[in-house]
């Protein structure tokens, strides 16, 4: 049972907000792809897929950090870089519920497991780009969306423009979250040589920060319009932005809890949007 307990914190069972970031945009285009009348088995299929595989990201992540996360206070006592595990556990780990997740997608058409087989190479390699890219959390951001156009793919057998539009969109939202979150960790990413969105923007990561909140809105509010959605819609919009407005009090001051808060806060922008959208077909 012990070691069961350690591989539920390796893949952070007890920190649900990453599988929720990836939720909230995956619901957000199975609304929009099915007209706001989503089959509830692909809806379940989906939901289930996404916790599975942000749970092996996060054991494929420690993997590849494992002798960078020691020297970093926030992640030194991960199962994985205390010693507690073996490295093939991780590896282990993130190759079982990668195949429950792909086993999930089975009742699916063929273009939405073509896309998860892209999904799982991105997932994986992403680790690897913080080695020289100078902002992954761009890279992040598609590994964090491709739920988007596979939502698409799911419901429609195709993935039209707008779902690449939403797919842009989520990086530029990402981006934004994982700038406060790597705000919290900026000077032990120095020292170890990591490149992040927060070192690369420098004394403009407020402003970056803000910046790629407002193109994320903006590109949400164009497709929301062309697929008809008006008031609930705004009104979700307007409550995201309220979020963004509330973070940048959070990170103005460059606190590092304070930029932890507004990361983990961003559980609720993306819920509003969603919820924006739900409520507008579900209310005409």
């Amino acid at each position: 049972m012990n070691r069961l307990v350690l591989y539920a914190r390796l893949v952070r069972i007890d920190k649900p907000i990453g599988i929720l970031l990836l939720l909230w945009p995956t619901l957000s285009a199975l609304w929009l792809a099915s007209g706001g009348r989503p089959d509830w088995t692909i809806v379940v299929i989906f939901t289930l897929g996404t916790a599975l595989m942000r749970s092996a990201g996060c054991a494929i992540n420690d993997y590849a950090d494992r002798d960078f996360d020691k020297h970093v206070k926030r992640t030194a006592e991960r199962p994985l870089t205390s010693g507690r595990i073996a490295a093939w556990e991780a590896v282990m780990v993130a190759a079982v519920l990668a195949v429950i997740s792909f086993a999930l997608i089975l009742p699916l058409n063929t273009l939405t497991k073509q896309l998860s087989v892209a999904a799982v190479v991105i997932a994986a390699s992403y680790p690897y780009f913080k080695r020289f890219f100078a902002i992954p959390q761009a890279y992040l951001g598609i590994a964090f969306g491709f739920g988007i156009p596979m939502a698409f793919a799911a419901v429609q057998e195709q993935v039209p423009p707008a779902a690449w539009l939403l797919l842009l969109a989520n990086i530029f939202w990402a981006v934004a979250y994982d700038t406060e979150y790597a705000m919290v960790d900026r000077d032990d990413d120095l020292k170890i040589g990591i490149k992040t969105s927060a070192i690369t923007f420098g004394r403009f990561d407020v402003a970056a920060v803000m910046l790629c909140y407002a193109i994320s809105f903006a590109i949400i509010f164009v497709v929301g319009w062309q697929y008809g959605l008006r008031f609930w819609f705004v009104g979700g919009l307007l409550a995201a932005a309220g979020c963004a407005l509330y973070h940048y009090q959070l990170i103005r001051d460059r606190d590092r809890m304070r930029c932890f808060a507004a990361f983990r806060h961003n559980n609720w922008l993306g819920a509003a949007i969603f919820a924006g959208i739900a409520l507008d077909y579900a209310l005409r």
